[in-house]
């Protein structure tokens, strides 16, 4: 393992500041050193990352360094998931899930890259004697923006960092990478990158097209920021990073788009009938989602909703039990932890919230341990207490109790953007709630019927994106295919000679893939 940051395909020489990796289940920091980038590290990343873009990278080549990343992740596998597993405190089984999906969306995108429609190439041929005036020849498609800058996450130190959605999907687009490696997981990051210098120079990808920058702090995230040279930026983490990275795009000299995913409480309402049919079962399906992970999922459901019932008595017990086996999950880091603590000791002091289920297990042999908690809260004292409608990263969650069923379209009114909010309910009273639906539309990205919000499937259909705050940009998705239109812009030929046309827009299509010609699908 080096722990040097990568610098067009290769590892800096500069002399730097180190920092060491820590293991949140034991405390304790780990041998490896790490060394922080410096600002020429980042001038000469940019400078090869701009070179790169306007090298551009065939399709070709683009599909097989996509498949080549993946191939070189599962090389390394088993010594990626265990030293992921140091730093994050993650179980293997889940780690060895995420890498699955990191080489699966690989490959999807690289899938995406071959088949071209994506492109969404379109042809308008001239029409030279068309009256009044000529028609010219016009021609159509998606180009990459640039160089693009990749905030690891925390949460997901495989499918959401150095190798992961938003890197795969800049690759796809045909824009060269600076990943700002997350400092609680650098040994993963370090053997991530390492697999993507492998592919790249198997693969015959300019060296520019590929950079990961280590830094412990916030210097080098902020001037990634900055550069003139950055064309796109991507982050997911917490409301208070989104934020302060969206103010400083927003201070640029010339915009770029910047996409944050920011955190939601994905909403769950639990209609009546659903609750009179199968309490016990949905209040099992919960208290896995609500815990999974130590609850530490953008999806996971911070939020459930439901009309007072017999109905909802019976789901509170059969949840109460449920949550109280759950046993103690480490957290990502110290400051997770601690944040976790600090939200939830905040939020139980709150008038009139009460604990209404929390885990009993703890493992004290283990730091940075999180008990699942689950509090209550009248629907009357949860429309006027924003307090208690801010999100909490960790495995809590509250319910939230109507009086009745018009109070669901009130709390519904209140609610910020999300990611998700579902529904459990049976067909048959979906009907009577069609009022209630429309509404939650305009307030989510996802909207989920008779299924936990935990869990993202990776595909084309997938929007994982909201209305602020759960992202800046709710117009696009950070999985799945259709990730890749955050790193274009269309861009028009009028009247160019054949030859000097992409060969997605010749005439003869060499690539044969699917095109709008005269307003008509065509291969």
């Amino acid at each position: 393992m080096n722990g040097r940051s990568i610098i067009a395909s290769q590892y800096s020489k500069r002399t730097a500041k180190v920092f060491y990796a820590s293991n949140p289940a034991s405390g304790e920091l780990l041998k490896e050193e790490f060394f922080n980038a410096v600002v020429e590290d980042l001038n000469e990343a940019m400078t090869a990352a701009t070179e790169a873009h306007y090298k551009q990278l065939p399709k070709s080549i683009r599909v097989a360094f996509l498949r080549s990343i993946a191939e070189e992740l599962e090389f390394i596998g088993e010594e990626l998931v265990a030293r992921a597993q140091l730093e994050s405190g993650l179980t293997k089984v889940r780690l060895t899930g995420e890498l699955a999906r990191t080489t699966g969306q690989l490959r999807l995108f690289a899938d995406q890259v071959e088949e071209g429609s994506w492109l969404n190439a379109i042809i308008d041929t001239a029409i030279p004697d068309r009256q009044p005036v000529p028609k010219p020849d016009i021609r159509r498609m998606l180009v990459p923006l640039g160089p693009v800058v990749v905030f690891g996450a925390s949460n997901f130190p495989l499918a959401f960092s150095v190798a992961g959605g938003d890197t795969a999907s800049a690759f796809a687009a045909g824009c060269p990478v600076i990943v700002k490696a997350h400092a609680a997981h650098p040994g993963t990051s370090a053997l991530a990158g390492q697999a993507i210098m492998r592919a790249l120079h198997k693969s015959g990808v300019h060296h520019g097209f590929f950079s990961m920058l280590f830094d412990e702090g916030y210097e080098i995230g902020e001037m990634l920021v900055k550069h003139s040279e950055t064309r796109a930026v991507t982050f997911t983490g917490s409301y208070q990073g989104g934020m302060a990275l969206l103010k400083m795009v927003q201070q640029r000299k010339n915009p770029i788009p910047f996409f944050a995913e920011m955190g939601s409480i994905n909403p769950v309402f639990l209609l009546p009938q659903a609750l009179k049919s199968r309490a016990g079962q949905i209040a099992s399906t919960y208290a896995g989602s609500i815990t999974m992970g130590a609850g530490q999922f953008c999806t996971n459901p911070g939020l459930l909703i439901a009309v007072k019932s017999k109905e909802l008595d019976i789901f509170i017990e059969h949840l109460k039990i449920e949550i109280e086996r759950v046993a103690s999950a480490t957290m990502l880091t110290v400051g997770i932890y601690n944040n976790y603590k600090k939200r939830t000791t905040e939020v139980l002091k709150q008038p009139n919230t009460e604990v209404l289920a929390a885990s009993l297990v703890l493992n004290a042999d283990a730091s940075c341990q999180a008990l699942s908690i689950v509090s209550t809260i009248s629907g009357n004292e949860f429309l006027q207490n924003p307090v208690l409608q801010e999100e909490i990263f960790g495995p809590y969650s509250m319910l939230v109790i109507a009086d009745d069923t018009r109070q669901l379209a009130d709390i519904a009114d209140i609610l910020q953007g999300q990611l998700t909010i579902t529904m459990m309910a049976e067909p048959s009273e979906l009907a009577e709630y069609h009022l209630l639906i429309e509404k939650l539309k305009d307030k989510t990205g996802r909207l989920i019927l008779n299924n936990p919000p935990t869990g993202v499937e990776v595909c084309a259909a997938m929007q994982h994106g909201g209305p602020f705050p759960a992202t800046n940009d709710s117009r696009f998705t950070s999985v799945g295919s259709t990730a890749v239109l955050r790193f274009c812009r269309p861009l028009a030929w009028q009247n160019w000679p054949d030859e000097m046309l992409p060969d997605e827009l010749k005439e003869k299509n060499p690539l044969n893939i699917f095109r709008l010609i005269n307003n008509k699908w065509t291969k």
